[in-house]
């Protein structure tokens, strides 16, 4: 009808084009146009209106938005239209030009649409492009030009905010000279400001000594205090240790992401408590408790919820699953396996969860099972090769992969990869050493296979890794210790194992490999004893890392110009 401009009772004008519509349409979709043209000013004969700020082809688009309720939003037209639409109030249209900004957000695009968030006062959604900004730091130092067009207040919200995802400090400096550097007569003065919120008592000795020869930072006696406190900290972390949490140049940020332990037995007692790692402040804490003990289970997080599946209870096998939510922190009951499966392996993939072989008092399995949470259900899958208890499973690439474990018999060397989409076991190179009771993830596109037994008396520290593009494995760096039925997760880019058993005692001991520096690390124990235990790797919970690790008040260091500091 308005094409063949039928019943038309407005003519809008933008420019020198003049567009004809129903009244009661654009009213329908505007809150602009119905108060324009229903309020207590409004003419019922007027049918005429100017609509200043709004180009001509933004207008057609809105228009054509009342009429059909689509309009085709691009990366071109966005910002402008986003422009017009809120303007005219034309409320679906604005989350339209958000929703398609949200397909785009990028570590390249992503500070310009806060900014933009900003303008329109669109709080939702500026919040939830400013934590995505906060989690992919380190990605936009590297690769985005926009950094620099931040103003200080910007920048300054950022840089001190304890979800900053930054495993090294160092970040932050760069990302503070390359805003100076863009133009540094301007910005050179707000240097003491910008290292003020930079953890700088966390950084090694070394880096802090690059930050204090920097010509910037040189230049300002204002960063002489700043520095000579980062000093004390960094030489003297031990004395400081307790009130890391209040100084701001020592504060931990908060973690990204959270190894969560569950499970395990000690001295032949099994464990119910979970416990969370902070990797950010090296520190362990407990969660919750289950509602029934096992060991040599598995774990799998899926959409918020924790899955802790099948196991060992003193000396039962066991089929039952708990699921425990991680906004609501409570327990419930959900669908059992299939079979009882102890040493069973589990990992997520497409929104299902697999367990794979496991023991159950009298047989190896080869079986394997998969849940799906919206059906509460246990189908069972193709079956594996072989026969496997306490093997060790991860995804990499759209694919299942698991390796090594017991048949009843004997240790396995043999591996072998899973396709869901063709429900299709297949075997690959066998590794250079039979392994049960071992530790399998994928890191930086290789599954790693970690320790171990060869027999039941003889635990391995030898580690390898399989290259899927040459379909072989090969030695790397071995553990710090022998041990077998730990768990491995990779958190902050690097490798995590927990616990497990050396072949004599149950461990407390946690290490982590960096692949960069080609070596193992101690981090903190864990606070209960644990062989069998299972995990899993928790991911974008800001409000649960803020429960589980307060950071608490800051309490500012006296930084008074000192006389005669350097440095």
């Amino acid at each position: 009808m308005r094409v063949k401009r039928e019943l038309c009772d407005l003519e809008i004008q933008v420019g020198k084009v003049k567009i004809d519509a129903h009244k009661v349409i654009l009213c329908s979709c505007s809150s602009y146009f119905r108060a324009l043209l229903t309020g207590p000013w409004a003419s019922i004969k007027k049918q005429k209106y100017t609509i200043p700020g709004v180009s001509s082809e933004m207008m057609s688009l809105i228009i054509n938005y009342a009429y059909t309720n689509s309009a085709p939003v691009t990366e071109d037209n966005v910002v402008e239209l986003l422009a017009a639409a809120d303007q005219l109030l034309v409320t679906g249209l604005v989350q339209s030009c958000w929703f398609f900004l949200e397909d785009q957000l990028s570590p390249r695009n992503c500070i310009g649409i806060w900014k933009l968030m900003s303008v329109y006062y669109m709080p939702e959604q500026s919040k939830k492009v400013f934590l995505y900004i906060l989690h992919s730091f380190k990605e936009i130092v590297s690769v985005s030009q926009e950094l620099v067009n931040l103003s200080i207040e910007q920048l300054t919200t950022i840089i001190e905010s304890d979800h900053l995802n930054v495993s090294e400090e160092y970040t932050v400096f760069e990302a503070i000279l390359s805003w100076i550097n863009y133009q540094p007569d301007q910005r050179k003065g707000h240097i003491s400001e910008l290292l003020s919120k930079v953890r700088l008592g966390l950084m090694n000795v070394y880096y802090l000594q690059n930050v204090m020869d920097n010509d910037v930072v040189k230049k300002s006696i204002k960063c002489f205090p700043i520095l000579d406190e980062a000093l004390k900290v960094s030489l003297n972390f031990s004395r400081y240790s307790k009130s890391i949490y209040k100084n701001m140049l020592s504060r931990p940020r908060l973690p990204s992401t959270i190894l969560l332990v569950t499970g395990g037995e000690g001295d032949g007692v099994h464990a119910t408590d979970l416990e969370a790692y902070d990797a950010r402040a090296d520190c362990w804490v407990t969660v919750s408790a289950g509602q029934i003990r096992r060991a040599y289970h598995g774990a799998a997080v899926l959409n918020n919820v924790v899955y802790l599946i099948g196991g060992i209870c003193t000396d039962l096998y066991l089929n039952t699953v708990q699921k425990f939510d991680l906004v609501t922190r409570t327990w419930h009951q959900v669908a059992p396996l299939n079979f009882c499966r102890g040493y069973v392996c589990v990992v997520v993939h497409n929104e299902c969860i697999y367990a794979i072989g496991g023991y159950n008092g009298v047989t190896c399995f080869n079986s394997v099972e998969c849940y799906r949470p919206e059906n509460d259900r246990w189908t069972m899958v193709a079956q594996m090769h072989s026969r496997r208890s306490g093997a060790g499973a991860t995804t990499l690439n759209g694919k299942v992969y698991v390796c090594g474990g017991y048949n009843g018999h004997r240790s396995l060397s043999t591996a072998e990869c899973y396709d869901p989409d063709f429900n299709q076991w297949t075997l690959i190179s066998a590794m250079r050493t039979s392994r049960s009771g071992l530790g399998v993830a994928a890191y930086r596109n290789r599954i790693y296979a970690v320790g171990g037994t060869m027999n039941v008396d003889i635990s391995l520290h030898t580690v390898e890794a399989y290259n899927p593009e040459t379909n072989s494995w090969n030695f790397t760096p071995s553990m710090l210790y022998p041990r077998s039925y730990f768990d491995i997760e990779v958190v902050d880019d690097q490798l995590f194992l927990v616990g497990g058993h050396s072949g004599s005692s149950t461990m407390l001991d946690v290490n982590r490999y960096d692949d960069e520096a080609g070596m193992w690390y101690y981090v903190s124990l864990v606070e209960t004893p644990r062989s069998g235990l299972s995990s899993c790797v928790l991911q974008g919970l800001n409000s649960m890392a803020e429960d589980l690790f307060p950071r608490g008040p800051l309490t500012l260091p006296n930084l008074e110009e000192t006389p005669g500091a350097s440095f």
